[in-house]
């Protein structure tokens, strides 16, 4: 029976995007997949800049650039097509070292993702395996599972098992968790379609149309793809409203059928929720399978990503022997305490926007929606913290941006997956560290400006690239670096400690 560090369950954007990040640190990874090959339409439409950083970490961030579309920010309009919020895009590089958002085709980040991981020496994948039975060891998990490509049932054992397998998640049935409901629970249209030629007029931005009998949304996505999301109605039934002569219908506000062609149209149920439970012994969560956000912030997948950054380097640790014990289960449990609350907090702020979206048009929604005299109203994008976890004080679980070196290296590729101290170079003369810890300092980037964000005069990096608190004097930097825990870029395996 073949055994494994960490075994995945599905091959989506966060399962391939784990299965990456634990072989950089020579993690031995599976990656099971029911289905034969990716989705070949269009699902998720938008990453942001922290997204993009990760895919810099695994390798693929030049890749996936040329084929994005620029994203210049969104717009919440009224029935008679007046501005109610406007929420833009900072362009150009952002403090992550990218910029702030990217509008994509899921297809195409799955084949770079996919082609990629064939250079990936420590992982296995499987595709047509269909995962059936689950079942936690003292010191493994054993999968049972189906090749559908020739009926054999097959068993392997992993130390731990990563569920990135959906809403419908089979291991958060083996969990055994609930879900958190936010309300928010409600039918649209999705609707994709290829233009024949470029209809400028539709425009860039994503726009909001906050039409109390029909609410829509309009998505610029990249080269002549456009999508709409509109509202079903309730006694609208599904199969009937995604016919191609209703659709026609439906967009003919916007668009004639002899200007584009339809690629996909379905009804979704978005929800909002989040898993009471992320983590039952070894088995965890990730993705859309513990939290299910509606799209009005475009941040499903970014967060099904910003779970496996924080998740990936706690494994490989614990994984590699670096840490063990109760220290190991303390460590894990900081995935759920860290994690959770930032998802929560993006997917009340869409159900904010959504209800936005549904209720405009009348006077109060519009009062409350119009706080500035001029009659529009701006919205600057949120970063939530994480939740308490490893770190120390209030400046601590922040993301912090990526310093370029004095000749333009970016931080991350000079220190990757390694802990970093980011300090005024004062403060760091004669700092001892531990080995394998960076650091940068104003004298040698411009990490002067990301400081100045924080607050702090240093900070503390963890592989993640949140922080682990901040300091002002060199006694509390010197707590700080005590907090350190081994460099998982090792590639011996030392005593658990």
């Amino acid at each position: 029976m073949e055994h494994y560090d960490v075994a995945i369950v599905g091959y989506g954007p966060a399962g391939a995007t784990l299965a990456h990040l634990l072989a950089d640190c020579g993690v031995r990874t599976l990656v099971l997949e029911r289905e034969g090959a990716h989705y070949h339409l269009p699902r998720a439409v938008h990453f942001d800049a922290e997204v993009m950083r990760t895919f810099q970490w695994i390798g693929i961030a030049d890749r996936m650039e040329p084929k994005t579309a620029r994203h210049p920010g969104m717009r919440f309009v009224d029935p008679d097509g007046r501005l109610l919020l406007d929420w833009p895009r900072p362009q150009g590089e952002g403090p992550q070292g990218w910029r702030a958002n990217y509008r994509f085709h899921q297809p195409d980040l799955e084949d770079v993702l996919r082609d990629h991981m064939t250079t990936r020496e420590t992982v296995t994948v499987r595709t047509r395996c269909d995962v059936f039975h689950v079942e936690e060891r003292d010191e493994d998990v054993e999968l049972r599972f189906e090749d559908m490509s020739c009926g054999r049932i097959e068993r392997v054992r992993a130390k731990y098992v990563v569920g990135c397998d959906g809403a419908r998640s089979l291991i958060r049935r083996y969990i055994e968790s609930g879900m958190e409901d936010y309300g928010f629970h409600e039918r649209w249209l999705v609707v994709d379609v290829i233009l024949n030629r470029d209809k400028p007029d539709l425009g860039e931005h994503s726009i909001q149309y906050c039409v109390p009998e029909r609410p829509a949304t309009y998505v610029r996505t990249p080269g002549l793809r456009r999508r709409w999301e509109i509202t079903v109605l309730p006694d609208e039934d599904s199969n009937e409203i995604a016919r191609p002569d209703r659709v026609w219908e439906l967009l003919s506000g916007w668009l004639r059928p002899d200007e584009a062609e339809l690629e996909r149209t379905a009804v979704y149920v978005f929800h909002s929720l989040v898993a009471e439970d992320w983590r039952k012994g070894r088995l965890i969560l990730a993705g859309d399978a513990c939290h299910q956000t509606p799209p009005f912030m475009g941040q499903g997948m970014c967060a099904g990503t910003r779970d496996v950054t924080n998740l990936y380097w706690k494994l490989a640790l614990i994984c590699k022997g670096m840490v063990g014990g109760d220290a190991a289960e303390a460590l894990l449990d900081t995935y759920e305490s860290e994690r959770k609350p930032n998802a929560r907090e993006y997917i009340q702020t869409a159900v904010r926007l959504g209800g936005l979206i549904n209720t405009a048009g009348t006077e109060e929604a519009l009062r409350a929606a119009l706080p500035a005299a001029d009659g529009s109203a701006r919205m600057e994008s949120i970063m939530p913290p994480i939740g308490p976890g490893l770190g120390v004080g209030d400046r601590a679980g922040r993301l912090f941006g990526q310093p370029r070196m004095a000749d333009g290296t970016r931080m991350d590729d000079l220190y990757p997956h390694r802990w970093v101290v980011v300090a005024e170079a004062g403060l760091a003369k004669g700092l001892e560290l531990p080995a394998g810890v960076g650091l940068v300092t104003t004298a040698d980037s411009n990490a002067a400006e990301h400081l100045s964000r924080l607050g702090a005069r240093a900070t503390v990096l963890r592989p993640d690239r949140y922080t682990l608190g901040g300091a002002d004097t060199r006694e509390a930097l010197d707590a700080l670096v005590a907090r350190i825990l081994p460099d998982l870029t090792q590639t011996q395996q030392p005593e658990l400690v």
